[in-house]
């Protein structure tokens, strides 16, 4: 039997265009932007949608090719070798998402980005509430375990209107050595098949279609979310922003996509934001 060759990590990194995503409008985006770089693709997009809505409609993208300033949950910064990494974001517009249910994007973004990721042979999962996980290595970190962080995903509301932007970052082709902490992973240093990012951003784009269309109908994403949710079952440390840690066993979700530990004094507490690290003993 030949064995497959492993994936070339300098042809994944050719540069992304928009004649290459092309197919991809109409149908299962409005509209794709291609950036050759970028701070930001979040406050780039959060200031082009809020100063011509009318040119960003529901499922428009932004990538950039090399994104130079990322941003990650509460200010940190994100930063990848050019062509490295898939960078992009997606603005969505719900017709019948009530604002005080928008806590449920970044789960509803993190669940279309399991599928995708599944869908091209990767054993990903969700990690309460915006990251997205594989287990892999023997090595334990601290507060990791075995799991890998591969995609960071930061949703934020346009000023002055009703939109969501769903900035999803995914490490495609870095070695180890151009990871930035221990707990990252990338596509490449999982043995992942595949390191095409159009083909990731193709997979990425319609599970994101589907998602948070059925958001937006009114679907239960409770018990979809939940599936995919690693974080779910374990014992957790979660660094609450203010407060102590609550530790406990982490239980489920709340209908408005809070997490719920069970304390080690059989008390439920229910977390909307926190960053969960791996308890053990």
């Amino acid at each position: 039997m030949t064995t497959p060759a492993a994936p070339d990590a300098a042809q994944s990194r050719r540069p992304l265009t928009e004649a290459a995503l092309a197919d991809l409008v109409p149908g299962t985006l409005s509209r794709v932007t291609v950036l050759p770089a970028s701070p930001s693709t979040n406050t780039r997009l959060l200031a082009l949608a809020g100063a011509a809505p009318e040119e960003w409609p529901h499922l428009s993208a932004l990538v950039a090719d090399h994104q130079t300033a990322g941003r990650g949950r509460a200010g940190r910064a994100w930063v990848t070798p050019q062509g490295a990494a898939l960078t992009a974001s997606f603005l969505v517009r719900p017709a019948h998402v009530a604002r005080e249910d928008y806590g449920w994007a970044p789960l509803v973004a993190g669940l279309a980005t399991v599928r995708a990721l599944r869908r091209l042979g990767v054993g990903a999962w969700l990690k309460w509430p915006n990251d997205v996980v594989v287990e892999a290595g023997a090595r334990e970190i601290p507060g990791w375990g075995r799991w890998r962080k591969v995609v960071g995903i930061l949703c934020e509301t346009v000023p002055g209107d009703d939109a969501l932007v769903a900035g999803i970052g995914i490490n495609v082709s870095q070695g180890s050595a151009e990871l930035p902490v221990p707990h990252a992973a990338s596509l490449a240093s999982l043995g992942a098949t595949s390191l095409d990012r159009v083909a990731l951003l193709r997979a990425l784009a319609a599970e994101l279609r589907d998602a948070f269309g059925m958001w937006d109908a009114g679907a239960d994403m409770r018990g979809a979310v939940e599936q995919v949710t690693a974080t779910l079952g374990w014992d957790v440390a979660v660094d609450v922003p203010a407060g102590p840690p609550v530790a406990g066993r982490a239980l489920g979700l709340t209908p408005d996509g809070a997490l719920v530990v069970r304390t080690v004094s059989g008390e439920e507490k229910v977390l909307h934001a926190g960053d969960v690290r791996v308890r053990r003993g």
